[in-house]
């Protein structure tokens, strides 16, 4: 089969094996289809060599989380999440790769109604009986959402799709921050509902390009688009890449992490007495293996905390990683218990995280887990820690 894998990508990867120890599936299981050694290995039998894609092969690219922690520790930058995606694009294309109801999951991202129709059923249920935390669901979902209304149109804040139906707590703290550095913020809000991100990691390129396309036709007045969530993030800079136009690569330049543009613009956030609490930074690898500005939160949160902490497990993915928790629950689960043992270490009182799916996936597992503008929003507002 051809993979339709970009051969100067491929060839890249000189299977040194650095990437092993940062790679969390590798981690958990030891094994080396499990790595991105071991799966680039398999895409080249496949691509070059004929072999055939049996269970096996799809299992390999299956339990890849996509975290990208493989590509800063690869001394030939090796691409490796382009590779992967091209992988599943074209297995699903096949369909081999993405089951039936996770497509029918993900056409909910692009239909904000019926996915705020959804989240209040799923709410409702909560109401009447207690469901599984391992559903990696918000305590208690909101019955009714209040819209967020624009203050101003100095900076876009991207409310996307899951994050604004089940966290929109999370983008009201984050443009109160803002505001409090005096910017003037819009929320996107339907008209640019998902960003494809998703849909990007389950090999659905289509509905992935389709949705960049409408957040780019709709954001395209030339003002930063600043982002909450790190996936989301990560996907929005990378649109020059998936659009392959140069109207993808405009707008992925106006595309700044909320941490990121608030670190270039310290001087205007006003003093305050930093939180009595214990804090962990829990980076999001897309935040931290992707755009690579993680240095970024710890610049915004250090004048407003009295106490911030690293992990020691150099950043290694917590296996939350989109619907891979939904698909692979128990490598997910796996993975997670390394990313706990790693904060019980350090003793938090909080664990700053700035992606919605790492946070409700340690949040199922006990952890502390708030948003990073939430603990800035409460140190310049007096709201309770």
């Amino acid at each position: 089969m051809d993979l339709g894998l970009d051969r100067e990508l491929l060839d890249a990867c000189v299977q040194c094996g650095l990437c092993l120890t940062a790679c969390p599936t590798y981690q958990v299981t030891g094994d080396e289809s499990a790595s991105p050694r071991g799966r680039i290995a398999l895409m080249r039998a496949v691509q070059d060599g004929g072999a055939p894609v049996t269970d096996e092969v799809v299992q390999s690219f299956g339990t890849c989380i996509q975290c990208r922690g493989c590509e800063p520790a690869c001394p030939s930058n090796v691409r490796f999440g382009h590779l992967m995606e091209q992988t599943r694009e074209t297995l699903t294309a096949a369909g081999r790769f993405t089951p039936w109801w996770l497509r029918m999951l993900l056409r909910v991202l692009a239909a904000p109604r019926l996915l705020r129709a959804g989240t209040r059923l799923i709410a409702l249920v909560q109401r009447l009986v207690p469901l599984p935390t391992q559903l990696g669901l918000p305590r208690r979902l909101p019955l009714r959402r209040t819209p967020l209304p624009a203050s101003g149109s100095d900076v876009y804040l991207f409310t996307g799709c899951v994050m604004d139906a089940w966290q929109r707590d999370v983008h009201a703290a984050t443009k109160r921050v803002l505001e409090a550095a005096g910017f003037g913020v819009a929320p996107t809000g339907d008209a640019a509902p998902c960003c494809g991100a998703l849909h990007t990691h389950a090999g659905l390129g289509d509905e992935a390009r389709a949705l960049a396309q409408r957040v780019v036709d709709r954001l395209d007045d030339g003002r930063p688009v600043l982002v909450d969530s790190a996936g989301c993030g990560a996907a929005m800079k990378d649109y020059g890449h998936l659009l392959g136009s140069p109207q993808g690569t405009a707008f992925a330049a106006r595309v700044h992490d909320v941490h990121e543009w608030l670190a270039a613009n310290l001087d205007r956030l006003p003093d305050a007495v930093p939180l009595d609490r214990r804090v962990a930074i829990q980076d999001p690898c897309h935040l931290r293996h992707v755009q690579r500005v993680h240095d970024a939160t710890r610049t915004v949160l250090r004048p407003y905390v009295r106490d911030l902490v690293e992990l020691d497990d150099k950043g290694l993915c917590c296996g939350a990683g989109g619907s891979y928790s939904m698909v692979q629950p128990g490598l997910s689960r796996d993975v997670r218990d390394l990313k706990v043992a790693a904060i019980e270490r350090v003793g938090p009182d909080l664990v700053a995280s700035a992606n919605p799916g790492c946070s409700l996936h340690l949040a199922a597992a006990g952890v502390p887990a708030v948003h990073p503008m939430q603990i800035l929003d409460r140190a310049l507002h007096g709201r309770p820690a």
